[in-house]
């Protein structure tokens, strides 16, 4: 007896896909969701602020994404262990505090040697952690080989938007034409005119 080649065709189809169907139910599934939004109280205590500052990192603020916490070797981003003993002597003129503001505000600012820049500013988007969140993670940073003491009271450089250090104002605009210093109008300057030429006499005969 001879089997149709559409109905080999047919068979196989479904054997290949039973197979994967097997296959995909041994594989474990995951479903991702969006970060949940933190509510940032304003009675939290340091501690509290640890434990949020954890979950932020993990979650919403991708942080170990890139960052590893007491690993070595072939690194993308820094090992955040001991980072607390690390950032009160990173740069001359920052505490620690200020260290860990900048490197989220301003992550291009400096970049530990060894590493190449990548890391985005964690208050815009996509990732936008508020500042009472980045206090947070600050918080938690501090337990990385110190002691944690950042409040929501904490201030530093970048605290309500403001500007980084160093930065000055942008450079003035020349003023516009006609607005010359005193608010007297500079002569108009006419380019590619051709003087008038008067006609010639008329002659009566």
């Amino acid at each position: 007896m001879t089997v149709p080649h559409s109905a080999r065709i047919a068979a196989l189809v479904v054997a290949t896909t039973a197979f994967y169907g097997y296959v995909g139910q041994l594989v474990p599934q995951r479903e991702v969701q969006p970060p949940q939004e933190t509510v940032i109280r304003s009675d939290l205590t340091t501690a509290d602020m640890v434990k949020v500052g954890g979950e932020l990192m993990a979650g919403k603020g991708l942080c170990l994404t890139c960052h590893t916490i007491g690993r070595t070797g072939a690194l993308r981003f820094p090992d955040l262990e001991g980072v607390a003993v690390r950032a009160a002597t990173r740069v001359p003129g920052l505490t620690e505090v200020e260290y860990f503001a900048q490197s989220m505000y301003e992550p291009d600012r400096f970049i530990v040697p060894g590493f190449n820049p990548g890391m985005p500013a964690i208050n815009r988007p996509p990732i936008g952690l508020s500042d009472q969140e980045i206090l947070c993670v600050m918080a938690f940073l501090q337990t990385l080989g110190g002691t944690a003491t950042v409040t929501l009271q904490t201030t530093h450089a970048y605290s309500g938007g403001a500007p980084a250090p160093g930065g000055g104002p942008a450079p003035a605009a020349p003023p516009a034409p006609g607005n010359a210093p005193g608010g007297a109008t500079p002569p108009a300057t006419p380019a590619n005119v051709t003087p008038a030429v008067p006609p010639p006499p008329k002659v009566t005969r």
